[in-house]
Parts: C-alpha cells; structure tokens; sequence
C-alpha cells in the first residue's frame, strides 16, 4: 500500500512524493550549471549566485505545487507573474542586463520544469539541454573572457573631446594602472569638473573581471 487516507487527501503518496523530488533535482542540477559555469565563472558574484538559485527553488516549488494541487495555472501566466515580481523588485537595484536575462533564464527554465508535465522526460531533457546550449554558444560570442568593464569617475573633462581621445586613454592607463582598450563617455558634471566614464580593459593572467556597477574615483590632481 502506497497511500494512507488523511480526510480527503492522502497523507503519504509515494508515487507523487518521488514525481516532485525528482523533478526538484532535475531542474536544480541544470539551473546550478548555468549559474555556476556560466554566469558565475565570468562575474564571481557571490549574492547573485545566492539569489538566483533561491529563486529558481521558489518558483519551482510554487508552480509545481500549484499545478499540482488543481489550479489552473498557464506557463504564460506563470512566467508574467515571476518576471514582473523580478522586475519590480530589482528596478531599485543597480543590476545589469546580463543579470536580468539570466534571472529570465533562470525562471523560465523552472516553470518549464515545474509545469511540463505532459512533456516526456526526452523532451524535457532536450528542452534544459538547448537552453544551456544556447548559453554556451551566446556567451563565446559574446565579449571576450579577458576583457571586463569599470565605472571612473574622471576629474578631466577637456579630455572627453573626439580629438583628445589619445590623450583620455594615455592619462587613464597611466593613473589605474590597467590595459584599457576602449572607454564610453557617460553624464558629465560641469559643476564639480567631472565625468563618469565605462572603461574596458584587459585582465591580468589569474586575475578576476570585477563589476562594472564598481565605481573607481580618481584622486585630483595638481
């Protein structure tokens, strides 16, 4: 006997019991490759890493639950729900558009593994492996592995003209200390004489990319 009655529900249903555990597992496993060797081998934040995993955790268990226990809940539903919790709750955050794709990912994924439940196991398989696929093949793509990006708050401001663009990139390797290889000139303040600047620059061999929401402030000089 598998199942003992508690009023109208069971109390223990083993069958549906091994159903759900093996589902959590299946989808933690594909949703921990992609935060680990994708999204954290690049940006090494760790509250994002935490973040993410407890958030595909809660929406799996909610959706499957929900599905489960006869509400009537689509995938499309589902996924506006969480994405627009996502995005109202990390608008006040100063967090990128990579970090916001892969939270996307990272809900979609759990919804599908929560709600798919009339998809056999091979199409399942197939749907989680074509997503880490496709991660894979954008993030090679995308920019390269040894390059990574910082905010400077930049006290010379008749350096951001065109034709003084040799001379920003001469002063800024020579202050940081760092390979840069392009800059972005963002909001400038006339005000206090200064300019917010996005540098790109070469890591050093062993070294790691830190966040581009860091904001490195160059001492005045005389």
């Amino acid at each position: 006997m598998t199942e003992f009655q508690f009023f109208d529900t069971p109390l223990i249903d083993l069958a549906q019991t091994g159903r759900l555990l093996f589902r959590f597992i299946f989808n933690i496993l594909f949703v921990l490759i992609i935060i680990h060797m994708f999204y954290y081998r690049k940006s090494k934040k760790i509250n994002f890493y935490f973040t993410f995993t407890l958030i595909s955790i809660s929406v799996f268990f909610l959706t499957y639950l929900l599905g489960s226990g006869g509400v009537k809940i689509k995938l499309g539903m589902a996924l506006g729900l969480f994405a627009i919790f996502g995005i109202i709750r990390y608008r006040t955050e100063q967090i990128s558009v990579r970090e916001m794709t892969y939270l996307f990912v990272i809900i979609t994924l759990s919804v599908i593994n929560a709600l798919a439940l009339r998809m056999s196991f091979s199409e399942l398989c197939l749907a989680n492996i074509l997503f880490v696929v496709a991660i894979w093949a954008f993030e090679g793509i995308g920019r390269p592995q040894n390059i990574t990006g910082k905010y400077i708050l930049y006290d010379r401001i008749d350096n951001i003209r065109p034709e003084q663009r040799g001379e920003l990139l001469a002063d800024l390797k020579k202050r940081t200390g760092l390979d840069i290889v392009r800059v972005e000139v963002g909001s400038i303040n006339y005000l206090q004489d200064t300019v917010m600047l996005k540098v790109y620059y070469v890591l050093a061999p062993g070294s790691h990319p830190n966040s581009v929401d860091t904001i490195m402030k160059l001492p005045k000089e005389d």
